[in-house]
């Protein structure tokens, strides 16, 4: 499997597997972006050692890591041990033996990304909420909508803020644009609205968190590939800085 969807050249995230959990970013192990460098069979690769800044990042040999993979055909996750490392030429290679199977990758899918997106919604009308019961998702055209603000994002569902609120458990369509790839693209997708809240500092403004109910696996593995894409953006950023 990992010859089928991993080729050289493939993106991948690395990041040492911290058997404590913490919730503070701070001690978190930082994530590496490298490429794959070849792939030697269906357990083993070689990838490109991480460098920030022009210094090499040294691997450790006989730890434990969590990659992430950036193919043609989505994401995919995978943990693997660094068993060696050695040089290529020019190229300073790392060999790692995978210690799980690749499975498409779902971390993203459910963490949400802080954002600023425009985003216009509506209430569905009693016809539309009936097709979507009979699978059958059938949303009228040009009906007005109203604006509001997503704060973030996840291949899951959102939460956006507005001076407006729909009531829990009422369906909505959200309207919203994302660029991934380079590529502008229009989204349309029916969301559940799970629970509304005043914000206490802002009386009138209203933050809702809605959970997507008819989103397919391509427009999920674009949101989520938006979201890894601006992480890696952010932390290039934060790298100049």
């Amino acid at each position: 499997m990992l010859s089928k969807y991993v080729k050289p050249g493939s993106k991948l995230e690395i990041q040492k597997v911290d058997r404590v959990r913490t919730n503070d970013e701070s001690k978190k192990a930082p994530i590496y972006d490298t490429q794959v460098y070849d792939v030697i069979s269906e357990d083993r690769m070689e990838i490109v050692m991480p460098m920030v800044q022009s210094k090499l990042i040294l691997l450790s040999i006989d730890t434990e890591y969590d990659m992430c993979l950036y193919t043609e055909n989505g994401l995919y996750q995978c943990f693997g041990k660094v068993i060696d490392r050695y040089k290529d030429n020019t190229v300073y290679i790392v060999l790692v033996e995978l210690t799980s199977n690749l499975r498409k990758f779902q971390r993203r899918e459910f963490y949400r990304f802080s954002c600023a997106l425009e985003m216009k919604s509506r209430q569905l009308e009693t016809d539309e909420i009936k097709s979507i019961e009979k699978d059958l998702v059938d949303l009228k055209p040009n009906l007005p909508l109203q604006r509001s603000i997503v704060v973030d994002i996840s291949g899951g569902g959102l939460r956006f803020v507005a001076n407006y609120k729909y009531e829990p458990g009422t369906l909505i369509q959200c309207c919203y644009s994302l660029t991934i790839d380079g590529r502008y693209k229009e989204y349309n997708l029916v969301g559940h609205v799970l629970s509304v809240q005043e914000n206490p500092n802002r009386p009138g403004l209203f933050e809702h968190r809605v959970q997507y109910t008819d989103i397919n696996t391509e427009e999920r593995e674009e949101i989520i590939r938006f979201i890894f894409e601006e992480e890696r953006k952010n932390r290039q950023k934060d790298r100049r800085t």
